[in-house]
């Protein structure tokens, strides 16, 4: 199945594994969160247990470095798209307040950027992540 819009996760390619595994999940949770329509129908096995949704569509994660990043985040902010962002500060955080102002505090172009989530049309969030590698 084609899918008209693309989920597209940009983690810096300098992080320790833990790190970008852990941004990655933040932003995947962003993304359910923010656009409910993302997300399907619980699921069922054979034994009747039942467990959470899942994305309806695949995710793609890129790597890039912090410069790339910035870039990223202007050309998705530039074509409207819905953005999710993880900044370096975010690390240092312990709650949900704290995190939203550690972002809240910094200028845009300031941001230290350790990843990011991009929701939108297909051909917008290619265009966005061009030239950026899948994350291996």
């Amino acid at each position: 199945m084609r899918f008209d819009t693309k989920i597209g996760i940009v983690v810096r390619d300098d992080l320790a594994v833990w790190q970008k595994l852990n941004v990655t999940a933040f932003l995947s949770s962003a993304v359910a969160g923010g656009e409910p329509e993302t997300v399907g129908l619980p699921y069922e096995d054979g034994s009747g247990n039942v467990y959470l949704p899942m994305f309806r569509q695949p995710v793609l994660v890129y790597a890039s470095d912090e410069e790339g990043l910035a870039r990223v985040r202007e050309r998705a902010i530039a074509r409207g798209l819905r953005v999710a962002v993880y900044t370096e500060e975010l690390f240092k955080t312990g709650n949900d307040d704290d995190n939203r102002a550690a972002v809240r505090a910094v200028e845009a172009e300031d941001l230290q950027l350790v990843g990011l989530a991009i929701y939108g049309p297909k051909n917008a969030v290619d265009k966005v992540t061009k030239g950026l590698s899948l994350h291996l």
